[in-house]
């Protein structure tokens, strides 16, 4: 959401960009993954099972936040409410990823499936 608002591109575009928080999502969890020797299709299995549920929770959590809060879409980089609604929703989102991946890893889907 920040690289939109930088880019000053329309909230269309801005909710495209949601992608690259699965990108980056999938990133971080694959690179130590990769680094610890596993075999690229076991980690592209780990990163989609783990990450994607959780993603799309913090995804949706934290811009449904954004869009409820008063003059936070309409706000640019220097806006202190474009920042700090941009926390709380992660704040609230968080929780909910958490027990998401933790039931998934409980069933054999998660970062632990391995």
């Amino acid at each position: 959401m920040a690289l939109a608002t930088a880019f000053g591109w329309g909230n269309a575009a801005t909710l495209a960009a949601v992608l690259l928080a699965f990108v980056f999502g999938y990133a971080l969890t694959s690179i130590p993954l990769l680094r610890a020797g596993l075999p690229a299709g076991t980690v592209v299995k780990t990163a989609l099972a783990g990450d994607t549920v959780s993603i799309a929770i913090m995804e949706a959590i934290d811009n449904l936040v954004v869009v409820l809060v008063p003059g936070a879409l309409a706000a640019g980089l220097g806006d202190a409410i474009f920042w700090w609604s941009i926390a709380l929703g992660f704040a609230i989102a968080w929780p909910f990823a958490f027990l998401a991946q933790r039931a998934l890893i409980r069933r054999g889907r998660g970062h632990m499936h391995h």
